[in-house]
């Protein structure tokens, strides 16, 4: 695997920057900022996941010998933009929305301030990973407030590219799932790993009784016995026999879950093993486990569902020119117009509205002199969602690697506290605040 990231990019980045090269105009003073024109899926809210990964791919957004062989080699570019590329490292500023924060239509997650050139090379890379990334956090966001407070592991390696699956945990984690089954998300990113065995163990012996006293002799009564590869309640009798009322858990895999947990729950207690836990998998998703939470089930397993979005495997985000200096060096606003692309054009800041009691009321974005700016602290009555990311080329510290997951993960819990009941519907509908331009 290559360790720059240079090339995780369109042909078309890198012809933009050859033109404008040779016509004078890759050095332009601009801004280019990353939205969502609306919620895919139409849900209520969005959970920005991936922000501290890419900042650590712009750090590694350089041209090596390998990067600049193949280009030349392909003839993507002429020999004078070879040599600016040779020589490229990100030097501008990028404010954005933290990592964990939540997002609405029109919010502008990432504010790229550079030249020109510098600034287009990033727009492939940033839309690739937030875009995924964000589409994971979203949905494994929904997942953990259907469960009402159970715990939620992520299992979904198996469904996506084996790289995928490991932002994925990183994205589900941020979300408020507690663990992975991925062991290099563990490694990475310190992330606390799960499991114990799959059907194919069982089927590997001779009797049920044999595989589980075999999982036992290894991992101890603590461990997690599946139950459902042959018949449940005949499962479960035998796991309690085996290890005894000291069992930790049994997952189910199968059944109609609502029914099969309940008659489970009261085997387990009739068999004296009152603490024994149940954890479900299943193809589950965010409307299944809300199906489940009142049900005596300890713990989901989420595979395939949270891996791809639950259905919307990408945010539908945007990277778009919204300013830049003319010749005269004075700042010139510009906008798509297209119908159903249309974009607002200008430098931007953004607050969020708030009751007295703290519940977000609107998403502010306000046209002005930028993030950080006067124009942001025009409106009292909130909160200011941007931050500085990326200063004169350098990444600010505390958004990257495990202290970024961290305080991603606090950062998700409280911004999502502060949203009014209705975020939390799982119905198609209305984002749960409106946003507001000024």
């Amino acid at each position: 695997m290559h360790t720059s990231t240079a090339l995780l990019t369109d042909h078309y980045e890198l012809t933009m920057v050859d033109a404008a090269l040779q016509a004078g105009t890759a050095h332009r003073r601009s801004v280019f900022e990353l939205f969502a024109r609306r919620l895919s899926g139409a849900r209520r809210y969005g959970v920005v996941a991936g922000t501290g990964r890419l900042l650590e791919a712009i750090e590694r957004f350089r041209f090596t010998d390998q990067e600049l062989s193949f280009l030349n080699e392909q003839q993507v570019v002429s020999a004078r933009t070879l040599d600016w590329l040779a020589d490229f490292r990100f030097t501008g500023n990028i404010w954005g929305y933290p990592e964990g924060e939540v997002f609405f239509p029109g919010s502008p997650l990432l504010t790229v301030e550079s030249s020109f050139a510098e600034g287009v090379l990033l727009e492939t890379l940033s839309l690739s990973i937030l875009n995924a990334d964000s589409a994971v956090a979203t949905a494994a966001s929904r997942m953990v407030h259907a469960a009402a407070g159970k715990p939620l592991a992520e299992m979904g390696s198996r469904r996506t590219g084996e790289y995928s699956a490991i932002a994925a945990a990183r994205a589900a984690y941020i979300a408020g799932f507690t663990a992975t089954s991925n062991l290099e998300a563990g490694r990475s990113y310190g992330i606390p790993t799960m499991g114990t065995a799959a059907h194919s163990f069982t089927l590997l012996h001779e009797t049920e009784r044999d595989a589980f006293a075999a999982q036992i002799a290894a991992l101890g009564t603590g461990t997690t016995l599946l139950v459902d590869t042959y018949d449940i309640e005949q499962g479960v009798r035998t796991a309690i026999e085996v290890a005894g009322t000291e069992l930790g858990a049994v997952r189910i895999d199968s059944g109609d879950l609502p029914v099969v947990v309940r008659r489970v729950r009261h085997l387990l207690d009739e068999l004296g093993a009152t603490r024994t836990r149940i954890t479900v998998t299943n193809d589950l998703d965010e409307h299944t486990v809300a199906a489940l939470a009142a049900a005596p089930v300890d713990s989901f397993g989420v595979g395939t569902s949270v891996v791809v979005g639950s259905g919307t495997p990408t945010m539908g985000m945007v990277y778009k020119l919204v300013a830049h200096e003319d010749a005269s060096g004075a700042w010139v606003s510009v906008a798509k117009k297209s119908a159903e692309k249309a974009s607002v054009g200008g430098r931007k800041s953004v607050r969020r509205a708030r009751t007295a009691a703290g519940v977000a009321t609107k998403e502010l974005i306000l046209l002005g002199d930028g993030p950080g700016g006067t124009s942001e602290g025009q409106d009292s009555d909130g909160r200011t969602v941007l931050e500085p990311l990326i200063v004169g080329g350098t990444v600010q510290p505390g958004f990257t690697g495990r202290d970024g997951i961290a305080a991603a993960r606090e950062r998700h819990r409280t911004s999502v506290a502060e949203l009014p009941p209705v975020a939390m519907s799982l119905t198609r509908g209305d984002p749960a605040i409106p946003t507001e331009y000024r």
